[in-house]
Parts: C-alpha cells; sequence; structure tokens
C-alpha cells in the first residue's frame, strides 16, 4: 500500500460550513474504504494548512480517484505528497 499526507485549506464554502467538518471527515473515511483505501488520520490545524490526512492506498490511481472525489465538493483545496517508509525508500535507492 502507498502512502499519501494530504495538506488541505479551506475553501470559501469550507469554512462557511466549519461546523460539519467531522461529518465531513467521516464521510471522506466511507468514501476511502469504499474505493479500497485506509485513513490512518486526521489532524485539523493551526497555520499554514488547515487538515493533514494520511491515507494509505492500493495504488497511485485510487489515490486521484479519492481525491479527484473528494475535491469535487468544494470544501477544501489539497496539495498531496507522496510518503515513503525507510524500507521503501532504501528499495529505491538501490536503484540510483
Amino acid at each position: 500500500m502507498a502512502t499519501y499526507v494530504i495538506l488541505g485549506k479551506y475553501t470559501e464554502q469550507g469554512i462557511r460550513k466549519i461546523k460539519g467538518t467531522t461529518k465531513r471527515a467521516e464521510a471522506f473515511r466511507a468514501l476511502a474504504k469504499r474505493k479500497g483505501a485506509t485513513v490512518k488520520e486526521i489532524y485539523w490545524t493551526m497555520g499554514r494548512y488547515d487538515v493533514v490526512t494520511i491515507i494509505e492506498v492500493p495504488d497511485d490511481d485510487t489515490a486521484s480517484a479519492l481525491l479527484l472525489a473528494a475535491g469535487s465538493l468544494g470544501n477544501v483545496r489539497t496539495e498531496t505528497l507522496r510518503a515513503y517508509t525507510a524500507r521503501e525508500i532504501a528499495s529505491i535507492l538501490k536503484r540510483v
């Protein structure tokens, strides 16, 4: 499974509907599960980003589909980072 760190900022719509943020997070967890992904954690943060989410997905296509579906709702804009464990990066470094 591939791991992604998703950095999110509320849109104007998302901040207007802030009281529903935890319900939207649960809906995102359910959507992820239906697509074969797992939401490891969701953090609400202070600073540059409003939300940080960590997911595990079977492949890049699944991650893209999940994030496009969530983004199309218009509550948050995301920046997505592919994350590697020490074991994964060691395997990659063998190719360098």
